[in-house]
């Protein structure tokens, strides 16, 4: 018999949505992290908060989550997506680059910090098994807060934001490991067999599956999608590399969340890097608010309340083992004072991997149930800590930094794999072609979007960044350089997309120089009313050049024929870029400026 879905059924969809409308607003209003906002708003709304009271007052079960559980397996999602987009913005050769701060201080942190706390944990009457379960939950830091406090400082590519990175990536590496060493404890005779060492074997064919597939089917797979000509398909291909990746990563044995990081390493190498990421954004941002709220509802007050010392110790030690272990470690691999700090502050509270983990450990009889509970809570009390203890380290290391220099704080900000000043070639057809071609002549950078996949893919094959995509939106136009753009250059033959583009450009940066391709004589008027810099009418050009031949056929001289050519040219712009269009005005500003 089927069930009937009620209206109840949708009550804890709601109460999320309408948490994510009131919360992002207001805090971001107040000049606060809405992840604080969204990890308090779970504590109210979770069956610790008012639903602890809704016994008393019934009514109070509207505005509380019934199922904590559901929402946490969905809430999941948003460290999956987080990794993807933090894969797409990486590359094979900048891990390379990143191996010492990965294999380094991410295995020393991992080993160094699990046997600290474990320690202490013995000193406080645990048994050395329990001991040490609880040191390697604790030691794992929360990726899913750290990385985006981290953007939103533009702090990810800072000393100190690359060694938390390289650390938070180990740690999902020693996942695995960590649960595979757990249920060895758990059968009591805690030796190691040939059997448990082959159980690692099914994370490596995993990992191999997925480099696999990417190398060979991914590209493909996309341009095959992309010739479709479907937005719908496009993000429908994009979710199912997301969590067919993670998907198989789970299955071997390693948290979802690594193998999307690896499809998105393996993405990034394409030219639909950047078009994917304007796609999973949205999905993103509304998993990880998810996520937050998750974490809030997990918070059990009442331990804290029958626990008040005991919680708030293991708090406070976990932030300042894991604080002093993290800065000795990073001096000692030689990073700076500043970096190691920042570092340390980050990675000192605990992380969502800490559930698993104990979890795993409470249910194998490895830590009892009242101890892992309480543990949990104390780590969970950290997290709600990490904005505060990351911002405390940027502003520390900012305040060192500034007595010296602020150019390199500056640089820290953009480190992207493209050049500064580049221009932008929006349209790689037969005009963008010549005119990347013209640009390279002159040594000058840039980058090319284009909607048609097979101009994409002869661009890329001769060597050229040119990317997929709609360069109507400004989220894909700033993923692809524009705020640090020279100028834009618009050869696309559709005039409705061209103006869309000007439009676009033009509202994001007043100041920068857009030349595009005009249909014709009004078209072009159209684009100066945009905003164009210049606007370059195909009639009007065609008209000139074929009188500038038959000038120079029928014996007129090239000086005069050129000099002639030039002026009408002159006289057409003048008509076109009218004073009291937006392009004209700043034109005249900008020559006035020169003279």
């Amino acid at each position: 018999m089927n069930h009937a879905i009620s209206p109840a059924d949708y009550k804890d969809l709601v109460l999320f949505l309408a948490t994510a409308g009131i919360v992002a607003p207001l805090f971001k209003r107040l000049k606060l992290n809405p992840i604080l906002g969204f990890l308090i708003a779970g504590v109210i709304l979770g069956p610790f908060g008012l639903g602890a009271l809704s016994h008393a007052f019934p009514w109070l079960d509207y505005v509380t989550v019934d199922n904590p559980q559901e929402i946490a397996q969905l809430a999941e999602f948003g460290v999956v997506f987080l990794l993807f987009m933090i894969g797409l913005e990486l590359s094979w050769e900048r891990l390379r680059l990143m191996r010492k701060l990965v294999f380094g201080l991410g295995a020393l942190q991992v080993v160094g910090c699990s046997l600290a706390l474990g320690g202490v944990a013995m000193a406080l009457g645990q048994p050395p098994v329990a001991a040490l379960a609880i040191g390697a939950a604790l030691t794992l830091s929360s990726t899913a807060i750290a990385v985006p406090v981290l953007v939103e400082r533009k702090r990810l590519h800072s000393e100190g934001g690359r060694a938390t990175f390289s650390v938070l990536l180990f740690q999902d590496l020693a996942v695995a490991p960590i649960l595979i060493t757990l249920a060895i404890l758990g059968r009591g005779d805690g030796t190691f067999t040939l059997g448990d060492l082959l159980a690692l074997g099914p994370a490596a064919v995993g990992l191999g599956v997925i480099v696999l597939f990417g190398r060979l089917a991914l590209r493909p797979m996309m341009r095959s999608v992309a010739k479709a000509k479907s937005e719908e398909m496009f993000m429908a291909a994009c979710l199912l590399v997301i969590i067919g990746a993670g998907l198989v990563a789970s299955l071997s044995g390693l948290s979802m969340a690594l193998g999307a990081f690896v499809a998105g390493i393996l993405l990034a190498e394409t030219e639909y890097r950047h078009e994917v990421e304007v796609k999973i954004e949205p999905f993103k941002g509304l998993l990880l608010s998810l996520f937050f709220v998750s974490l809030g509802i997990r918070l059990d007050l009442s331990l804290l309340v029958a626990k008040p010392v005991f919680v708030l110790v293991v708090a406070l030690g976990l932030v300042a083992v894991k604080g002093v272990m993290v800065v000795g470690l990073g001096r000692l691999l030689g990073l700076s004072g500043r970096a190691a700090v920042e570092a340390a502050l980050t990675l000192a509270a605990g992380g969502e991997f800490a559930f698993v983990i104990l979890d795993n450990a409470m249910g194998a009889g490895v830590v009892s149930g009242q101890v892992g509970q309480a543990v949990l809570v104390a780590a969970t009390l950290t997290m709600f800590l990490i904005p505060l203890l990351s911002g405390t380290g940027g502003r520390l290391t900012r305040r060192a930094a500034a007595p010296l220099s602020e150019a390199p704080e500056v640089a820290e900000e953009h480190q992207g794999e493209e050049p500064r000043d580049r221009v932008l070639v929006v349209g790689y057809g037969r005009v963008g072609r010549l005119v990347g071609d013209m640009l390279d002549r002159h040594d000058l950078p840039w980058i090319a979007i284009d909607r048609d996949p097979g101009f994409v893919q002869q661009g890329r094959r001769n060597g050229h960044q040119v990317y997929f995509g709609d360069a109507s939106r400004v989220e894909l136009l700033e993923r692809c350089g524009l705020d640090y753009a020279r100028a834009v250059v618009v050869t696309m033959d559709s005039p409705e997309a061209a103006e869309a583009v000007v439009a676009v450009a033009r509202g994001h940066r007043p100041d920068l120089t857009i030349v595009a391709r005009a249909r014709d004589a009004r078209h072009a008027a159209r684009l100066y009313d945009l905003g164009a810099t210049d606007a370059v009418p195909e009639t009007i050009e065609a008209s000139l050049q074929l009188s500038e031949a038959v000038l120079v056929d029928i014996g007129v001289p090239m000086g005069l024929v050129i000099a002639s050519i030039h002026e009408r040219r002159d006289e057409y712009r003048k008509v076109l870029n009218r004073p009291d269009a937006l392009g004209g005005k700043r034109k005249r500003l900008r020559d006035a400026g020169r003279g």
